[in-house]
C-alpha cells in the first residue's frame, strides 16, 4: 500500500516484482504466498462485532486482489506465472492442488498461493510454512518491515535484541512474535529453515538466494 492507508501501490508492487525477477533470473524455483493486510485487517472488524470466520473469508479474498496485481505486473517483466488460490475461485485463478503446483514450478513458472489455507482462523505465516512443506522448499523466506526477529519491536524500543540466529523453540518459548506459534511448529516438524528478511531494502530477496547472512536464521 506503500505511503497510503490502504490498497495497491503499483510503484511498491514493481519494485517488489523486480527484485523477484531478480532471483528468478538466477534459475530458482519460487512460490509466493501472500498476504492481505494492505487491503484488509479483519481484527479490526471483529473488535467491532464482525464474526470472525466472516471475516477471515474476506481477507482470504484480498490475498486474491493481491495475487492478481502481482501476477500482472511479473508477466510483463516477462515471468510466466499462475495463481493458485485454496478456494474455489476458477474465473480469477486456478485451484490450488499440490502436485500441478510442483509441475509448474518444474517448467519454470512462478506460482503465487492465495487465499491462504483456505480455512478460517490460519495466519498467512501457516499458509507459507505449509505450502513450503507440500512443495519441498529448500527454505522460506519472510519478507517483512523489519530486517531480522528482535525480542521486541525496535521501532518502539531502542534497546531491542537483535537475534541474527534463532532455533525453531526459541521463538516458541522467547514467545517471539514474528511468526506464529503453528506456522513454527510445522516448520520444526519438517526441518524447514525459514529466513526473516526486510523486504523494504533492495536486494535482500538476491542476497538470500546468494547464500548471504541477510536478517535471521530460524532452524
Amino acid at each position: 500500500m506503500g505511503d497510503s492507508d490502504f490498497g495497491i501501490d503499483t510503484h511498491v508492487i514493481e519494485r517488489i516484482c523486480s527484485e523477484i525477477k531478480e532471483i528468478k533470473d538466477l534459475g530458482t524455483e519460487i512460490g509466493i504466498v501472500v498476504g492481505g493486510g494492505n487491503i484488509f485487517r479483519g481484527v479490526h472488524l471483529v473488535d467491532r462485532g464482525m464474526d470472525r470466520v466472516t471475516s477471515d473469508n474476506i481477507g482470504m479474498l484480498a490475498t486474491v486482489i493481491n495475487a492478481l496485481a502481482m501476477m500482472d505486473t511479473l508477466e510483463n517483466m516477462g515471468i510466466y506465472t499462475r495463481v493458485m488460490s485454496a478456494v474455489k475461485i476458477e474465473a480469477f485463478a486456478e485451484q490450488y492442488i499440490r502436485r500441478r503446483a510442483v509441475r509448474h514450478l518444474e517448467k519454470g513458472r512462478l506460482v503465487i498461493l492465495a487465499a491462504g489455507t483456505g480455512n478460517p482462523y490460519f495466519t498467512t505465516d501457516t499458509a507459507a510454512s505449509l505450502r513450503a512443506m507440500e512443495i519441498g522448499a529448500e527454505l522460506m523466506i519472510k519478507a517483512t518491515n523489519v530486517d531480522g526477529v528482535y525480542s521486541k519491536d525496535p521501532k518502539k524500543f531502542k534497546d531491542a535484541e537483535f537475534f541474527p540466529r534463532l532455533t525453531y523453540m526459541d521463538v516458541l518459548t522467547k514467545e517471539l512474535k514474528v511468526i506464529d506459534s503453528t506456522a513454527i511448529s510445522l516448520l520444526k516438524d519438517n526441518h524447514t529453515p525459514v529466513r526473516v528478511v526486510a523486504l523494504n531494502k533492495p536486494g535482500n530477496l538476491k542476497r538470500v538466494i546468494l547464500g548471504e547472512d541477510v536478517g535471521t536464521l530460524i532452524s
